[in-house]
């Protein structure tokens, strides 16, 4: 694969997103290798899974580079069954998942980090839904994982102020489970370790009592989000925050 290295160690399988050099930013290209990955992923035999980023950041979210290629909706929608793919099949994966966070973990980068059932952070990582940046809404799963750890009056304003949360504080307001002075990655993989020698059967099926439930709420939020995703991209302001974004300036939305 040209975007993620899959590693097995025993009972644990490392999925590491190796755009380290754009910060990991999630293109077209790279959301179609996730959604194999992921899968590749879920085939292995190995119960837990660590997923994390290389370079200096987990992920910066979508890659604003790919905005004009969305004018065109079966694209859009075919990128759209690729994201849906990643976080679902995290979700429902009959393991267990651990996203271990460093740099900035924004937007889409974000909502994937959150699919995961155990969140390990480094003090430097900060988190930010920043979707309203450049006038969309979160997608994802973002509104569900947003509701599942925050609460639906919180998460509205997470959303809506597109505020950056260092690990601390997204520790203070659950949005993280653990944050470690060390390497998130190498405390995920001691984590699992751990956990390796419990009974990960009954862990696993204590995950697939809740998430089989939840998955129609998810997939209830995934598609309100593709349709609501296309009809902002439609907007003036998403334009204009794109264009702000590549020209270094704050954006001027008019609501409109």
């Amino acid at each position: 694969m040209k975007h993620f290295i899959i590693e097995e160690k025993g009972n644990i399988v490392h999925l590491k997103i190796a755009r380290g050099e754009k910060y990991n930013a999630l293109n077209a290209e790279l959301l179609e290798e996730f959604a194999e990955a992921v899968k590749e992923v879920k085939r292995s035999e190995a119960q837990v899974v660590v997923l994390s980023g290389a370079g200096e950041g987990f992920c910066a979210g979508g890659d604003l580079s790919m905005m004009k290629e969305f004018a065109d909706q079966d694209h859009y929608e075919q990128v759209m069954d690729h994201i849906e793919s990643i976080v679902k099949n995290i979700y429902m994966m009959q393991k267990i998942v651990l996203s271990a966070l460093h740099g900035p973990v924004v937007g889409l980068g974000l909502s994937i980090a959150l699919a995961a059932d155990y969140v390990v952070a480094e003090p430097d990582a900060k988190l930010s839904m920043n979707f309203i940046g450049i006038g969309l809404a979160p997608d994802g799963g973002g509104h569900f994982w947003l509701q599942e750890r925050l609460g639906t009056h919180q998460a509205k304003h997470f959303a809506w102020e597109g505020q950056q949360m260092r690990a601390k504080e997204a520790y203070d307001h659950k949005l993280v489970d653990i944050v470690v002075n060390g390497s998130a990655p190498e405390e995920a993989e001691r984590i699992a370790e751990e956990w390796s020698k419990r009974p990960l059967k009954s862990m696993i099926a204590t995950k697939e009592i809740y998430h089989q439930y939840g998955v129609e709420k998810l997939s209830h939020y995934l598609q309100k989000e593709r349709e609501s995703q296309w009809l902002l991209r439609q907007t003036e302001d998403h334009k204009e925050g794109v264009e702000a974004f590549f020209e270094k300036r704050t954006p001027e939305f008019k609501g409109k």
